[in-house]
């Protein structure tokens, strides 16, 4: 096991016993080998479980309509990659260098399959109470991804006009790949300082991309 995959083990608060699981877990299509998209489609269905019965044993009063709100906040894209980026993930992901230079490690996107497979990985390694131990340690409560949180966006522009500073603002900076399934390039800036950039299959993609590179060098020189 290398530093990368010790450290997210480390987050998770679980120690596997078969290690070849966590490292198919954090292996993205694109390196060319076995991959996480399996265990991807079985972490969401172990997710929507565990959040569906920790939702229904909280609120005993809730009808589905909440319920089934609440859980999508809990278990969108935008949550599962602010909770990837928290765990190290997003630095773990073996995937090969063209994916990489657009922007693949801070992508919500490949984010949230990576959570989800680490999840079905757990999961397969120490069975379902393993798994929702990680789900308990590691998740946020429904108030905090209720707000902005959710939303790197949000979470930026917060951080940024906490002290009386002034908005982040985005820019477009570039577009790579054939027509009919470009990569937007966008960058963050505070006033006229570039703060970071990202990358997204769409132009909103992108900006919230930026936004959690943003976050993620801002809260590590903090």
């Amino acid at each position: 096991m290398d530093e990368k995959e010790k450290r997210v083990m480390d987050a998770l608060g679980y120690s596997f016993h078969d290690e070849a699981l966590l490292r198919r877990a954090l292996t993205h299509p694109s390196a060319g080998k076995e991959d996480n998209q399996r265990l991807e489609f079985l972490g969401d269905a172990v997710l929507q479980y565990l959040m569906s019965d920790k939702l229904y044993r909280l609120h005993p009063s809730d009808r589905e309509g909440s319920l089934t709100h609440m859980r999508a906040l809990l278990v969108c894209e935008a949550a599962l990659s602010v909770i990837a980026d928290r765990l190290g993930i997003g630095e773990a992901l073996v995937m090969d260098r063209g994916e990489e230079l657009t922007g693949g490690r801070t992508k919500p996107s490949v984010l949230c399959d990576a959570m989800e497979a680490v999840l079905a990985a757990v999961y397969l390694d120490g069975g379902m109470e393993a798994a929702r131990a990680v789900v308990e340690r590691c998740w946020p409560e429904e108030d905090e991804v209720s707000r902005p949180m959710q939303d790197s966006k949000g979470q930026l522009q917060e951080l940024l006009q906490k002290d009386g500073g002034d908005p982040p603002s985005y820019a477009i900076t570039g577009t790579s790949g054939p027509p009919h399934n470009p990569v937007f390039e966008a960058a963050v800036y505070c006033g006229r300082r570039e703060i970071a950039r990202g990358s997204g299959k769409t132009k909103k993609q992108a900006e919230q991309a930026a936004a959690l590179a943003a976050l993620k060098a801002l809260n590590a020189g903090s």
